[in-house]
């Protein structure tokens, strides 16, 4: 897509004072993917340098806004903690080219706040947290379950960076399991609910996206029973968040959010009732 109202192109290491028209410009595979009239100005991050993932001596996990999806399928490879099969199995959710694999990144997944984005929901089940950068140079962080407020909504102030994500170690310690459901074979995700539970202390977290406008995270000190859950998700998700578009009616995505999560509870929380298997392809 041509953007024809773009009139600058910004390199983003220098600073410079943020005007009405300005957008960061990661891996532009949304900026570029539909008129985007209101556009004068793009600020480049892709000249930043930052590390696009980085593993912290406390055992955390720093994932940078610029990290594309193909880097961070990489080192997730080599990750040894038992939540790593949970990044290839977010970043496969993406259903992309191998174009988009490689120019997407992980930071413009979660600022397009869309309830499919898979980024969103890894690092809102892994307990991320986000750091923001605002144009007067104050920092502030925000957890990544509660950085998106609804369908293409953020908390991001005008001009705010998000620079990176961090994921803490004790979530990468942690058992994960992952449903996801689509109408179609290969389809955007309706769907996608993931559970971590917790070695150190036996909590089970449940978060729930693409289903919602926004991730719901679920915590429970120990595996609740099936009611408890039920009921829990019930009252964290009102009516008007269950998402309705062309990928899913807002009834199914309800009905596909009770079964995964019950298959996942009884997956991770309850060895004596095994989960049946659920339709993970889409």
């Amino acid at each position: 897509m041509d953007l024809n109202t773009v009139a600058e192109i910004r390199d983003g290491r220098v600073p410079a004072p943020w005007r009405p028209g300005d957008a960061w410009l990661g891996g532009g595979t949304y900026l570029f993917s539909e008129p985007q009239p209101w556009l004068r100005r793009l600020v480049d991050l892709s000249r930043t340098g930052w590390t696009p993932v980085e593993q912290h001596a406390d055992g955390s996990l720093e994932i940078a806004a610029t990290c594309t999806i193909a880097q961070l399928s990489r080192f997730a490879k080599e990750l040894t903690q038992p939540a790593a099969p949970l990044f290839e199995r977010c970043c496969r959710a993406f259903l992309a080219s191998f174009k988009i694999w490689n120019m997407a990144t992980v930071g413009g997944n979660l600022c397009n706040g869309l309830p499919a984005g898979p980024m969103i929901s890894l690092t809102a089940a892994l307990d991320g947290e986000c750091l923001l950068l605002a144009q007067d140079g104050v920092r502030r962080r925000v957890r990544a379950a509660d950085f998106v407020t609804g369908a293409g909504r953020t908390v991001r102030a005008e001009g705010e960076l998000l620079r990176s994500v961090t994921l803490p170690a004790r979530s990468l310690a942690c058992r994960t399991a992952f449903r996801q459901a689509s109408l179609y074979g290969l389809g955007r995700s309706g769907v996608l609910v993931i559970g971590a539970l917790d070695p150190s202390d036996g909590s089970l977290a449940v978060t729930v996206t693409a289903s919602t406008v926004r991730p719901v995270r679920l915590w429970f000190p120990l595996p609740p029973s099936a009611p408890a859950l039920r009921a829990a998700i019930g009252a964290a998700v009102a009516d008007e968040e269950w998402f309705d578009d062309i990928h899913g009616l807002p009834e199914w995505r309800r009905h596909m959010t009770f079964r995964y999560a019950e298959e996942i509870r009884r997956e991770l929380g309850d060895p004596a009732e095994p989960a049946e298997p659920g339709e993970e392809a889409r």
